[in-house]
């Protein structure tokens, strides 16, 4: 595959964007403590973060669709990177929210055109494998930036990890501006073009699955520290080692995925992925009793949330094969929908009820997102009239 490193340049800002998404899972107690805000109030720098990527950023691609996507993909990454230098001065929460709103904006622009200007710097035949690197790019912020974030709070405080991840970032800028060529449209695409997709009745449902099962697993996953405080008697730096297993498992949950998808197809991995999920989410109930149980229940989530998605790209590619792009791009939308509908929804449990109660709202939510499936296989089966093509 050619521009390989570069591939994995552009899968490092994706990285560190996923990074400052995820981080404040890990550190969630202590930025409520630090503002003097609720648990659930801290919730919404989460979702202000994803809904800000899910609706401003899909705005911002149509309306650009035509700019040259390096361009793009360096505006976009210089408003991240200045977003994150006023942490420099001591932020209310109010002022904070805003500051989310811009950091979703820039870096929900930013996964997009990277994954886009990926497809473009390799061979036609490698740009799966292209786009699966820039997903592993989103998926490794589990595995190392969150846990890794989590503990060095603990020492340095939470401001900090934000200017630290701003300053990185400007390491894949400067090599997108000398490495990454002009990348414009050969034909002039249309808004029209854009939304003609999502005329399609699959594409739709197959979207509104991904809404469901990212909201299921965003409910528990925004507070998994607060649940794991409240179902265990781990130190923070124990859960930061929790939180570092439980990032592998995504990581390894989006290589299997893809493997897997590959070899029985893409709506089987999908339904198992979901079983599993929704399987995990009612352990939860159980699984406080034993700490052992409860990590491992964890992992089989997070392996079984993460297998998901590269199968659900791999479908919705299927449905859109003359704009592949523009369907993957809908559906990272939908993910952040998904992320921003699960922390807000996870925000009101916590604040009327109790944390304990987090894992059945997800449970509901990817219980819904299973039947949707199920009916949307057969659906298409049917309209196929063969068997499930992959």
């Amino acid at each position: 595959m050619k521009n390989k490193w570069i591939i994995y340049i552009l899968a490092l800002a994706v990285f560190l964007i996923g990074t400052l998404e995820y981080i404040i899972t890990g550190v969630i107690e202590m930025i409520a403590s630090d503002l003097s805000v609720s648990t659930s109030e801290v919730g919404l720098l989460v979702t202000v973060f994803a809904l800000a990527a899910a609706i401003i950023a899909p705005i911002l691609i149509a309306i650009t669709i035509n700019m040259d996507r390096k361009k793009l993909l360096l505006s976009a990454l210089s408003v991240f990177i200045a977003s994150n230098g006023l942490m420099l001065v001591d932020l209310s929460y109010e002022t904070l929210l805003w500051v989310r709103i811009i950091q979703g904006a820039s870096g929900g622009v930013a996964t997009v055109v990277a994954m886009a200007v990926s497809t473009r710097l390799v061979e036609k035949e490698k740009r799966g494998n292209a786009i699966g690197i820039i997903l592993m790019g989103l998926s490794s912020s589990l595995v190392l930036g969150v846990p890794l974030g989590t503990f060095f709070s603990e020492m340095f405080g939470w401001r900090v990890l934000f200017i630290f991840i701003g300053l990185l970032s400007v390491l894949p800028l400067l090599i997108i501006y000398k490495k990454v060529p002009a990348i414009k449209e050969e034909e002039k695409i249309t808004l029209r073009m854009q939304l003609s997709i999502l005329k399609n009745p699959l594409i739709l449902t197959a979207l509104l699955i991904t809404l469901l099962y990212i909201g299921g697993y965003s409910t528990l996953f925004t507070y998994i520290t607060p649940f794991l405080q409240a179902t265990s008697t781990l130190t923070m730096t124990e859960i930061s080692g929790v939180l570092f297993l439980a990032g592998i498992c995504s990581f390894v949950g989006s290589k299997v995925g893809g493997q897997l998808a590959d070899a029985k197809g893409s709506k089987f991995t999908i339904c198992l992925g979901l079983l599993l999920q929704g399987a995990t989410l009612l352990l939860f109930a159980l699984a406080g009793v034993n700490l052992m149980m409860l990590i491992l229940v964890l992992m089989i989530f997070m392996l079984a949330t993460w297998s998901i998605s590269p199968a659900q790209q791999l479908y919705l590619v299927t449905l859109a094969p003359r704009n592949p792009d523009i369907a993957l791009s809908v559906n990272t939308s939908f993910i952040q929908f998904g992320f921003a509908l699960g922390s807000g929804l996870g925000g009101i449990v916590i604040s009327r009820t109790s944390v304990l109660y987090l894992n059945w709202l997800g449970f509901g939510a990817v219980g819904i997102a299973l039947l949707l499936a199920i009916l949307l296989f057969k659906k298409s089966r049917s309209r196929a009239g063969t068997p499930d093509p992959v």
